[in-house]
């Protein structure tokens, strides 16, 4: 066996930034980034897919958030954007046939805005222009011909009758509705009192006459409903040409401007038939022109004619980029809204809303996909959407019943636009498995690392990145030391000593902390020392559960030893996790072994408290002892594992090199060290694997040492593969350096166990034996006492089952002796 395994020295537990890598003071020696540091497999490819214009090539940026996936693909969306043609504009307008199919007009950039300008100067022309032109006195003159020319023939026709009347002796009166008779005595009228009072004769008379002119007024009344239809038609064709005269001259330069343009000309005809009909009936009647104040017509022209915009671009803003952050069915297809009316609701292609993928339509439209999947129905109606390459304005559960009101089915528009997805590697996994489509339509993956390769030149970009957020959120200046407290901090998040973290908004999340720390010390610039007590800070506002663990095991609430030894007995090392806080905690495992058979039982899943990883971690512990001590002996035995005063969930096999550690020193009663803690993960040939939080996990053991008082013993124990994971705390690193504390780094279980008992494992000579006094052979020495005990056990079982097969027998010859044995025979 070889020399036991040395502590690490001081400087391997960190990874401090050479003075070299930064050659600035500070950082204002040096030019911003903008852009994203690293990510250039990520950047290859949001090129290729912003680059590639066939159907089915939309983007899904793949990756955790902070990383600056979503500030990059928008900033180069942009950019690229710029050098790009803009799309066209689309305004939604009035159908005069089928209102409740609005249409809509497309116009070149910049020019939706210009023609609705048109519009509303039109809609000024006709306020000042009606009802103003149906009161000019030659309108007046020629409409009052027409009603002098009508109430002539009526005047013409009563008179002739009440000429005739006169004759007869019968009075005729008028008024504006009707025609009544009355008898005449000495020329006048005679009162109704005296109507009486005349002889039958007289009366009857009288009511032949008024017979005779009432047959006369018919006859020349009779022509009456043609007179009328003759003046309605003058009437009718003076509105039209006064409209007509006054109209002209508004709208011949629209026609003019857009000769050339069919679907406008179109509208601009569609509306000016319409305005003939909607200027006679509400102006031309003075009733109802009395009735309609000026607001009021303004208010109707604009709800008839003035058009819709639905999106708009700058002739040289390029192709649009929107950013959709709270993507519902409204928000991205638009909708059709109602107003109230006198408790009815009604709406108007006045009343459509545009949505994201209108202001997107042409350009880029940016969609977080964890947002977007809540609303199974709006992905599905996006694919549906990109498929036919139409965006169509629907109530979005019209399907299922749930929309009785009558709404509007505005035109569909042609859809042209490119969608980048932004979501995690969970939802993009999901999506392929879960459904077919998703990769026939985003066909672009744009994969951001979560790490970058710290390198000199890596660092030196991460400083310029730091400048250029001190220049955006106006930070006061920061020195070289506070730069390489930021990156030794990346690393830290990435876990490891030649790598960064890509999750920058953690950094800048800092280094904004350091400022207001800078700024309460009323200091110029930010230095490491403000990184460090910014960190400090952040770490005692989520620390409230760890600091109460350590004085839990202070008090001995739990049961945890720094010093001395023990059997059966091992300081593990794990990391809790809190919210978005984690922190590591030592617990003790602990370990029984009795002979048996029921081989090694993990509480923590009898108990339904351990996961399926932390039960893999046991069962990989039982192939390990199999093949390493059960060559010769059956592993009979019986052990119980259990993490002490553990009452939640266990989770992760790096604890599975304590717990042999701890079965080896309960089987052979062999005493383990308690100033040391140990993880790792074991497999089947007792090599130590890698673990997660191992930074974490020293500093856990290490506050709970500090707390007690160093010793210049205790220690951790690590996986020699998480070496190049260490970004310890200088706390820790001073206490090693100072010889207080030590960090082991082991690549076998033996090296483990040679360090927790000071005594050699032992190495298997050619024929598999193993030195005396060494680990391994004590192991074998008890697995073979314990077997030699049950060997006993069955020879004790087969002579007590010998003695009573013996005494069977014995029982059994002499009752055929007995039986043999005959009375003499009498004679």
């Amino acid at each position: 066996m070889s020399n036991m395994v040395t502590p690490l020295p001081h400087h391997a537990l960190s990874a401090k930034v050479p003075a070299d890598h930064l050659p600035f003071k500070t950082l204002n020696d040096l030019e911003p980034l903008s852009g994203i540091l690293g990510q250039e497999r990520a950047v290859e490819a949001i090129q290729f897919g912003v680059a590639m214009q066939r159907p089915g090539y939309n983007i899904f940026a793949m990756g955790d958030s902070g990383t600056g996936r979503s500030s990059y693909v928008t900033s180069y969306l942009k950019s690229e954007a710029k050098r790009r043609t803009p799309p066209n504009e689309w305004v939604y307008i009035n159908n005069f046939t089928e209102s409740h199919r609005p249409k809509a007009l497309e116009f070149a950039p910049g020019h939706a805005a210009e023609f609705e300008k048109e519009i509303r100067s039109l809609i000024d022309g006709l306020m000042a222009t009606f009802p103003a032109a149906f009161e000019n006195p030659s309108y007046q003159q020629q409409k009052g011909a027409i009603d002098r020319a009508f109430n002539e023939q009526y005047e013409a026709a009563i008179n002739k009758v009440e000429r005739v009347a006169v004759k007869i002796g019968v009075a005729m009166f008028r008024d504006a509705s009707s025609v009544s008779f009355a008898p005449m005595k000495e020329g006048k009228a005679i009162e109704e009192s005296d109507f009486a009072g005349l002889s039958d004769e007289e009366r009857d008379d009288f009511q032949n006459a008024v017979s005779h002119l009432e047959g006369l007024l018919n006859e020349e009344l009779l022509s009456l409903p043609l007179w009328k239809r003759a003046s309605y038609e003058q009437l009718r064709q003076l509105n039209l040409n006064t409209v007509k005269e006054a109209l002209d001259p508004l709208m011949a330069t629209l026609f003019e401007k857009y000769q050339d343009d069919a679907p406008v000309q179109e509208y601009l005809q569609a509306m000016r038939s319409d305005l003939d009909k909607t200027i006679i009936d509400q102006l031309a009647d003075d009733k109802a022109s009395d009735n309609r104040d000026e607001i009021g017509r303004r208010q109707m022209y604009e709800e008839m004619y003035l058009p819709n915009v639905a999106v708009t671009h700058s002739p040289n803003g390029g192709m649009p980029v929107i950013y959709e952050p709270h993507p519902t069915y409204r928000n991205l297809f638009g909708q059709v809204e109602y107003s109230s009316d006198q408790g009815m609701l009604i709406t108007s292609y006045r009343l459509i809303r545009s949505g994201s993928l209108h202001a997107a339509n042409g350009g880029y439209l940016i969609l977080d996909a964890e947002k977007l999947l809540t609303d199974h129905y709006l992905w599905e109606a996006l694919k549906r959407a990109l498929k036919s390459k139409t965006l169509k304005i629907e109530h979005p559960y019209a399907d299922m019943g749930l929309m009785n009101t009558t709404t509007l089915s505005p035109q569909d528009l042609p859809l042209q636009v490119k969608v980048i997805l932004i979501g995690s590697r969970d939802i993009y996994y999901l999506l392929q498995d879960a459904d077919p489509d998703f990769q026939e339509m985003f066909r672009v993956l744009v994969d951001f690392d979560d790490t970058l390769k710290r390198t000199k030149e890596a660092e030196l970009s991460f400083a310029r990145l730091m400048k250029d957020r001190i220049d955006k959120e106006e930070y006061a200046n920061v020195t070289r030391d506070g730069v390489a407290a930021l990156i030794e901090y990346s690393s830290r998040l990435a876990e490891h000593q030649r790598e960064m973290a890509a999750k920058i908004g953690d950094v800048f999340e800092l280094l904004g902390e350091a400022d207001f720390v800078r700024e309460m010390a009323r200091d110029e610039s930010i230095t490491a020392d403000h990184i460090a007590r910014a960190l400090k800070a952040k770490k005692h506002r989520t620390g409230r559960v760890s600091e109460k663990i350590i004085e839990e095991i202070i008090e001995g609430t739990v049961l945890l030893e720094s010093e001395g030894t023990a059997v059966g007995k091992i300081n593990g090392l794990t990391v809790m996790q809190i919210g978005d806080s984690h922190f590591g905690a030592p617990a003790r495992i602990s370990t029984t072994v009795h002979p048996g058979g029921k081989g090694i039982v993990d509480i923590e899943r009898e108990s339904n408290l351990g996961q399926n990883i932390h039960s893999k971690g046991v069962l990989i512990l039982s192939g390990y002892l199999g093949n390493k001590y059960a060559q010769r002996y059956p592993l009979e035995i019986s052990a119980s594992i259990a993490m002490e005063q553990s009452y939640g969930y266990v989770d992760g096999d790096s604890a599975s090199t304590a717990e042999l550690c701890c079965l080896l020193s309960a089987l052979i009663q062999i005493p383990l060290r308690q100033d040391l803690a140990i993880t790792g993960s074991l497999n089947q040939y007792g090599e130590i694997q890698a673990i997660g939080g191992v930074n974490e996990k020293i500093e856990g053991f290490f506050n709970v040492c500090n707390a007690r008082g160093l010793t210049g013993t205790q220690g951790v124990i690590i996986p020699k593969s998480n070496a190049n994971n260490l970004m310890l705390s200088d706390d820790i690193i001073d206490a090693v350096k100072e010889g207080k504390f030590h960090v082991y780094a082991i690549s076998t279980a033996d090296e483990a166990l040679h360090l927790l008992t000071g005594i050699e494992p032992g190495v298997a000579d050619e024929e598999g034996n193993y030195p005396e006094e060494t680990i391994s052979a004590k192991v074998i020495e008890r697995l073979e006492a314990i077997s030699k005990l049950g060997e006993e056990d069955e020879e004790k079982e087969e002579d007590e089952d010998d003695v009573k097969n013996h005494s069977s027998k014995v029982d059994s010859s002499s009752s055929k002796n007995d039986q043999g044995k005959k009375e003499p025979k009498k004679n």
